[in-house]
């Protein structure tokens, strides 16, 4: 079975969320499972694409709205990912650093599908699967479908992921002339309240999609951003997976970013050392629990109730807990976050950005996760702080409903209800109790550890409704 991956994020050459970590994943552990597994995305003018070795496999040209563009397709050569790694490279569009942000993201997108189609037709490729990952590649099926030169994939099956349905790609219906000849009597199937809306295209032409957790497929269809009837009046085609975790890069037992490695057996005096060690180099204490936030600062995330939350806790537990955040993103939030350092709260720190070895170094010194997401479709943070026996504190919403059971309940986390400072706090202050009783906390350690949040279930899965679909 031949199956393309159709992204534009995939750990490790460019990531900016979770997309990339599963898109990195996913197709490792098919092809481990016999798949027949590879990964399209776009060229970025990054460290991987500099450091490894490609070859330029096909170039070709196509015509987007009236401007000619040239396409080459690079193979990673080695295969050190684990499976086929191709990249579609368009100067001027498909030749940048970042991954969004630029106001012609759109035109982009259209481009990089365009060229994928054309390398298909130019070289005669006809997967079992084309699977798509959010809305960026959201017109593939529609165009394997229904565009006049490239109906002969018409027959391929197409599996959609939605990652999240917050953003959906809308596009002004004046941009239709940059995509390739379609049959215009099928122009219904592009539209979405009067915008051309890849997303809902991507659901309505699918042959079968799936959302990253049970529970996030549940809460489309009752707020999806406008789109909750589509997901609705398509549930039969719609099937949730819950994401794992890649265990050759998420171990705490063979991490190399850690201070000192650990296992089950070593656990709370591993994680002590990592603790101590980083409080050389930011203002924690040691010998407080640690709660971290790691993510961007978004009010999805919940980021915005940081400052209050930080604020609440300092005032009145600050000798029971350390807190440090490691993020960036909305300027408004990161301001308030600022101001708490420059005012040096007590037992507080925080690293502005984003760095994937502190990331990794902080789940293993930590205690606590604490994910207060007003919307999480999956979350893989909770899957990586378990396996590194941080215990995780979550707004039940999505895929941390799903995954994070309540200690009240014969679980192994926390959880809460609302977002009010006063609700959060008492879950907080839940877990600090526990965490004192060092033999209950320990015992939890070894649970959350040993539960199997690996891609091994989870790729299985997605074969089954590969196979079901052909």
């Amino acid at each position: 079975m031949k199956v393309f991956h159709l992204s534009v994020e995939c750990y490790p050459i460019a990531k900016v969320g979770g997309l990339a970590d599963v898109v990195g994943a996913l197709p490792k552990y098919q092809t481990k499972l016999g798949v027949d597994a590879a990964v399209i995305m776009p060229w970025y003018d990054r460290p991987f694409v500099h450091e490894h070795s490609f070859d330029v496999i096909h170039e070709g040209t196509f015509f987007q709205g009236s401007e000619l563009l040239h396409y080459s397709v690079f193979k990673e050569k080695d295969n050190i990912l684990g499976f086929e790694l191709y990249l579609i490279k368009i100067p001027g569009k498909l030749d940048r650093r970042e991954v969004y942000c630029y106001p012609d993201e759109g035109e982009q997108f259209i481009a990089f599908q365009h060229a994928v189609l054309n390398w298909f037709k130019q070289k005669a490729i006809v997967p079992d699967i084309v699977h798509c990952h959010d809305h960026h590649v959201g017109l593939m099926p529609f165009l394997m479908k229904y565009s006049n030169a490239y109906n002969f994939l018409a027959d391929v099956k197409t599996v959609a992921t939605v990652h999240n349905g917050q953003y959906q790609g809308w596009t002004h219906w004046s941009k239709a002339i940059l995509l390739p000849g379609f049959d215009s009597w099928k122009w219904g199937l592009l539209d979405w309240d009067g915008l051309i809306n890849p997303l809902a295209a991507l659901i309505k032409c699918c042959d079968a999609y799936t959302t990253v957790s049970e529970g996030y497929l549940e809460e489309l269809y009752v707020e999806a951003n406008g789109l909750q009837h589509l997901f609705y009046d398509e549930r039969n085609k719609s099937v949730g997976i819950v994401n794992g975790i890649d265990w050759d890069i998420w171990d705490p037992g063979k991490d190399y970013t850690l201070i000192e490695n650990y296992n089950l057996d070593s656990a709370f005096a591993g994680k002590l050392k990592n603790k101590q060690a980083l409080a050389q180099q930011y203002k924690i204490n040691p010998d407080l629990p640690l709660l971290v936030f790691i993510g961007r600062f978004a009010a999805e995330k919940g980021a915005d109730l940081l400052p209050d939350i930080i604020l609440d806790l300092t005032k009145n537990f600050s000798d029971r807990l350390s807190i440090f955040i490691l993020g960036a993103g909305d300027p408004a939030i990161q301001a308030r976050v600022k101001m708490l350092v420059e005012e040096k709260v007590e037992n507080f720190d925080v690293f502005f950005g984003y760095d994937e070895n502190l990331a990794h170094w902080l789940y293993a010194s930590a205690d606590f996760l604490l994910m207060p997401s007003r919307v999480e479709p999956c979350g893989l943070n909770q899957l990586y702080a378990m396996k590194y026996g941080t215990l995780p504190i979550v707004h039940r919403v999505g895929g941390l409903k799903d995954t994070v059971i309540d200690l009240e309940n014969d679980g192994y986390g926390v959880g809460f209800d609302t977002l009010e400072v006063a609700d959060i706090r008492k879950a907080i202050i839940r877990a600090v109790e526990y965490y004192e009783n060092r033999s209950k906390f320990e015992d939890n350690q070894h649970k959350i550890m040993r539960l199997d949040f690996s891609w091994d279930k989870s790729a299985a899965k997605y074969i089954s409704l590969y196979n079901q679909l052909i």
